[in-house]
């Protein structure tokens, strides 16, 4: 029997944030440890369990507009609690990334942030442009 898969807009969103992160997002089955575990969660407008969720949902734009992204401090006590070890800091910082190139911010020149940038952008944004897109 063959199987022929139809892939959506959804697919292909889930697909280039696990590509872009290396995590397996589609293993993720809900049982909400990282979220218990996230010291900033009461921060965040998604939780870091319902973040995954909405990558396998394919919602785009809920995701690249929150400001969860911004906020995971990447201390990685979501992936030490997860049982199918998925790093959910990864994802984030994957998530960055999309936004960042969607304002054509492919490379990052420090010496040409302005300081108008600097005051307007998120910190972990422009230290992220500059670890991951320096040249």
């Amino acid at each position: 029997m063959r199987v022929i898969k139809i892939t959506t807009e959804n697919d292909e969103f889930t697909e280039r944030v696990e590509d872009l992160s290396g995590q397996p997002i589609s293993l993720c089955f809900q049982c909400g440890e990282c979220s218990s575990s996230c010291p900033v969660a009461s921060e965040m407008d998604l939780l870091p369990s319902t973040l995954v969720r909405l990558i396998q949902l394919g919602q785009r734009e809920e995701l690249l507009g929150s400001k969860t992204i911004w906020l995971c401090s990447s201390c990685f006590m979501c992936f030490a609690r997860c049982p199918r070890e998925i790093d959910i800091a990864r994802v984030a910082e994957a998530l960055r990334q999309l936004v960042l190139r969607e304002k054509d911010v492919d490379r990052v020149h420090p010496n040409k942030i302005s300081r108008e940038e600097r005051e307007r952008l998120p910190q972990i944004a422009i230290v992220s442009a500059l670890r991951k897109f320096s040249t």
